[in-house]
Order: C-alpha cells, then sequence, then structure tokens
C-alpha cells in the first residue's frame, strides 16, 4: 500500500463483530483468563492493551520495522531505550540534541555509568574521533533541535557497522512520511509522538520503534519492566490522529516553505535554519535521505528586544513549548526545549538568546505572516 492508504487501513482490519471503522477502545486494566493452563493474548494492561498494540503495529509498521513501543511520553521512549545499556557504556550523541535528552543523559544516566560524548553530527570524522572500544551506539536527531543540523545517516550507519554498535535515530521532525531511518540502515527509530503523529496538541506519548525483532524484545522488557506505558484513551487518540498525517505534513510544509522565503526578505532576521534552503549546510544530504523539509524552522532575532515583542505580540502562531499540532507555534528554546542545558553548553552549541523555532500548522500562511509582519519587518 502506498503510505497514505497504509495511514487509514494499515493492519487494522474492520471491527469483525460490529463492523466499526474506528478500532474498539478497551479501558480494561486488566483481563480474565480460561484456564490455568490457557492463558489469554492479554494479562495485565501494563504488559499488553489491544488499543496499544493496534497503535503500536502501526507505528512499525510506517517506519518499516518489526516492533513498535508505545510509552507515555518522548522522553519514556527515549530513557527507555537508554536502559538496554549499562553501566560502563558509552553512547556519540549530536551536540545540540534535545534539551531533554542532554538532561537525562548528563544528569540521570550519568550517575550510573552510562557516558556520552557530544559531537557535531554534520562532521562523520568527529563522530568516528569520539567512538571508543567501550561505546554501543550513535544517537542523531535530523534534522536537530533547534539549530536544524542534518546529518549523514548512511555515513552515520556505515561508521556503526565498522564497529558492531547500534544506531539511533529522533525522527520526530521528520516523521516517518518524510524520512525512514531503518530503511537507511538505522536500527532503532524514536519519536515524540506527542508532535506530528499525534498532531492535535491533546496527548503526551512516544514511540520507539526497531528492524530488528530481537533488538525490539529488549526495549519491550524494559518497557513492560519500567512501566511507563501509554495508556488506551491516548492510544486511541493517537490512532485518530495518524490517519490525516500525510495531509497535515504537507499543508504544514508548504505554509513553511512560503513562510521561510518570507523570511528572508525581512531586516528583522538575521539568520534561517531550514533545509529546504540551497543555502542550508546540509541540504544536498537532507535532499538524499528525506523527501521534504519538514514543517519545522529557526531563526535569529536581530536583537533580543525585537525577540521579545514577536514572541508576545504574534497573536495567530501560539508562544508555547512543543511543534507539529494543527496550530502554529513559536518556541524559545533558550526558555523551553533547551532550559535544561546550561546557558554555557548552549552558548556553545549555538542557541542564542534571540533564537526562534517555527512549527507551521495548518493556518493559511498569508495570516501567519502579517500576524508576524510588524514584528520582524
Amino acid at each position: 500500500m502506498k503510505f497514505a492508504t497504509q495511514l487509514i487501513h494499515g493492519d487494522q482490519p474492520i471491527d469483525p463483530e460490529f463492523g466499526s471503522l474506528s478500532h474498539p477502545l478497551y479501558l480494561s486494566s486488566t483481563f480474565a483468563q480460561r484456564s490455568l493452563d490457557d492463558f489469554g493474548r492479554f494479562d495485565y494492561a501494563r504488559s499488553g492493551n489491544p488499543t496499544r498494540e493496534a497503535l503500536e503495529e502501526a507505528i512499525a509498521g510506517l517506519e518499516g520495522g518489526t516492533v513498535g513501543l508505545a510509552f507515555a511520553s518522548g522522553m519514556a521512549a527515549i530513557s527507555s531505550t537508554f536502559m538496554i545499556f549499562a553501566p560502563g557504556d558509552h553512547l556519540v550523541v549530536c551536540e545540540d540534541v534535545y534539551g531533554g535528552t542532554f538532561r537525562v543523559l548528563s544528569n540521570v544516566f550519568s550517575s550510573w555509568g552510562l557516558t556520552a560524548t557530544f559531537v557535531d553530527a554534520t562532521d562523520l570524522n568527529a563522530i568516528a574521533a569520539a567512538i571508543r572500544p567501550e561505546t554501543k551506539a550513535i544517537y542523531l536527531e535530523t534534522p536537530s533541535n533547534p539549530l536544524i543540523k542534518i546529518t549523514d545517516l548512511p555515513g552515520a550507519v556505515e561508521l556503526a557497522k565498522q564497529h558492531g554498535i547500534l544506531t539511533i535515530v529522533d525522527n520526530t521532525f521528520m516523521t516517518p512520511y518524510l524520512q525512514r531511518p531503518l530503511e537507511l540502515g538505522c536500527d532503532i527509530v524514536l519519536h515524540s509522538g506527542t508532535k506530528f503523529l499525534n498532531g492535535h496538541s491533546d496527548v503526551i506519548c512516544g514511540f520507539a520503534v526497531t528492524k530488528d525483532p530481537e533488538l525490539g524484545k529488549r526495549i519491550r522488557y524494559i518497557q513492560n519492566a519500567f512501566g511507563a506505558i501509554l495508556g488506551p484513551q491516548d492510544c486511541w487518540l493517537v490512532l485518530r490522529g495518524l490517519k490525516t498525517l500525510k495531509v497535515r505534513m504537507e499543508e504544514s510544509q508548504a505554509s513553511a516553505i512560503k513562510i521561510v522565503a518570507w523570511l528572508k526578505e525581512q531586516p528583522g532576521v538575521t539568520r534561517i535554519y531550514y533545509p529546504g534552503l540551497e543555502e542550508h549546510p546540509g541540504f544536498e544530504v537532507h535532499r538524499r535521505q528525506a523527501s521534504g523539509p519538514g514543517a519545522v524552522l529557526s531563526f535569529e532575532v536581530s536583537d533580543l528586544e525585537r525577540t521579545k515583542r514577536l514572541l508576545e505580540g504574534v497573536k495567530l502562531s501560539a508562544f508555547a513549548v512543543s511543534l507539529g499540532g494543527v496550530e502554529s507555534i513559536l518556541s524559545y528554546p533558550a526558555k523551553m526545549s533547551h532550559a535544561a542545558m546550561p546557558p554555557a553548553e548552549r552558548e556553545a552549541r549555538g542557541i542564542k538568546d534571540t533564537l526562534v523555532r517555527l512549527s507551521a500548522g495548518l493556518e493559511d500562511p498569508e495570516d501567519l505572516i502579517a500576524d508576524m509582519a510588524p514584528h520582524l519587518s
């Protein structure tokens, strides 16, 4: 099936009993068993739930994986995946990684011996130089958050295979509609499903997908043992949101392209980060491994006072944390997504106090431009 058809139908058959086109919502926390020797498919909902299973199968299918796992948040998916490693293991991580990922690696996992080296992952030589005998994985975001840096995924995979280590990719910004890391050779794909996959700013959720069933089994064990699972009501909402992923991504991406073209002409904007721009350093790499530039961009404003006026003055784009909803969202990384990163670390990575991130929603782009114009012209 083509992607749009898979979103609607996938592996989810019409309910055979009543013909429901919407997958049933199973709210039960436990399931009665037939006999001591004949347990059913489900027993306790932390270990499995029919609604969650339908969502996990859907996400795995969209990413081209064999195992999909739904978690209570993107950070729950990321942290649970890190739990497959052991004290003494080492990770190579892209330097402008999401602030929550930086925090959990620097302040939580480091305390029991999982270490990380942060590198400019746009430079494969820098990744290679950071790999040690105890390195177990390369962890990447591409595009990265918030500087939209692009990593050569096939190149990183080749490095990983040379050293017998895993390649893990946060694919939140692109979604499987625009980028398929597993098909490029990566081992684990992660998502903050809160963003584009759900798409309606009403669910916190996360996903991990693997190509290798045995690797998926290891993460599933952690999912059950640690228990940070996604509840059935939220699973049902994400299943509903997924059906419009293609049309939402296409519309939001088209708006982002128009807004970027306008931002290039604004005197109050000094720099734009967007992989759809030919002058973007990762333009060619991104074009080879993804089918579009996406709906998220960042830009630097000329000064802090103008940045403040923009964020506080817009009426249509919400000044808020997160991205990927039907509403456009303007975020301020220094105090939002990367507030957990010390100021010196942010500055070293180029995350300035005048940096703004925009997730284009489904409003008319002309209205969004008119809303921002008084603050950037």
